[in-house]
């Protein structure tokens, strides 16, 4: 695990030559050995941060790290090992109900395995979905805009979120067409469309009853959808199961795995029903070209 001063190292070592562009253009690559990126020029994020000092929560014993009052918005890379070709990719947001995130190991490790590069987006907590919003923005035109020199297919680019991150990434995949900041330099100019979308147990698709967020329009440009939610998630099963709909309706393709225990929960490793996500998920990424 990388401990929070290795974290703020790294990125103190690697922001000179991040940010050193122009306004009118983006700056060189960061090479791929800098585990820890940051996300916007400096001074130049748009919107607001935490109010308090970034800190990490008292660890709970499973392995999960959590960490709040973000104001400086990060992207951590794990390039998928013994992959000479270029891979696919995907933006991985935490959850944690916008008030913080839960940084689960795991899944860089999974998505690795499978041939994959992890982009894992500390995007802006508490109670920051604006400002979220526009994380996951910047960060969709930073990989778009240097895929090349990454390794990583430019059409093979996705976002992937569980709980409060997969509803971020539900509204990037059905608002791709709408920025909702102004353009900074070369990098905003690329598309905030993502190539897939994976929806681990997402919260707030559905804020009023039968009927999917206002937010969250679905239209038939929306990605190809994979969805896992187990339905004794009493919470916000009832908003995946409307937005499943919604992506029928538009003609969206899409799996939905609705298992009947797991509650709000994604386990990778689980030997439960649950657990079966992983392999349905691989055979939904294989079926669509991503591996």
């Amino acid at each position: 695990m990388i401990t929070r001063p290795r974290i703020t190292l790294l990125m103190t070592l690697f922001l000179t030559a991040f940010l050193q562009a122009k306004e009118s253009a983006p700056a060189s690559p960061p090479s791929l050995g800098a585990i820890v990126l940051p996300l916007w020029p400096e001074a130049k994020m748009p919107g607001v941060g935490a109010k308090e000092p970034e800190k990490v929560l008292p660890a709970r014993g499973d392995g999960t790290t959590r960490i709040t009052n973000i104001s400086e918005p990060t992207l951590t890379l794990y390039k998928a090992p013994g992959t000479p070709k270029p891979t696919g990719a995907v933006i991985f947001c935490p959850g944690g109900g916008y008030g913080i995130l839960a940084m689960d190991p795991e899944m860089p490790t999974w998505l690795n395995s499978l041939g994959i590069t992890v982009v894992v987006l500390n995007y802006r907590v508490p109670g920051n979905m604006g400002g979220a919003f526009q994380d996951i923005q910047r960060a969709m035109r930073l990989i778009r805009n240097y895929a090349t020199e990454w390794n990583i297919s430019p059409q093979r680019i996705g976002v992937m979120g569980i709980s409060a991150g997969g509803h971020l990434c539900a509204r990037l995949s059905t608002n791709w067409n709408k920025s909702t900041y102004l353009k900074l330099d070369q990098v905003d100019e690329a598309t905030l469309r993502p190539d897939f979308t994976i929806l681990l147990v997402p919260a707030y698709l559905s804020q009023v009853a039968g009927k999917v967020s206002k937010d969250i329009p679905v239209n038939a440009q929306t990605p190809p959808t994979f969805t896992l939610h187990a339905e004794d998630d009493k919470t916000f099963v009832r908003g995946t199961k409307l937005y499943h709909t919604a992506l029928d309706a538009a003609q969206v393709k899409n799996e939905f795995f609705n298992p009947d225990v797991g509650g709000h929960s994604c386990p990778p490793n689980s030997k439960e029903e649950i657990g079966q996500w992983t392999k349905k998920c691989q055979q939904w990424l294989i079926k669509f070209g991503i591996i």
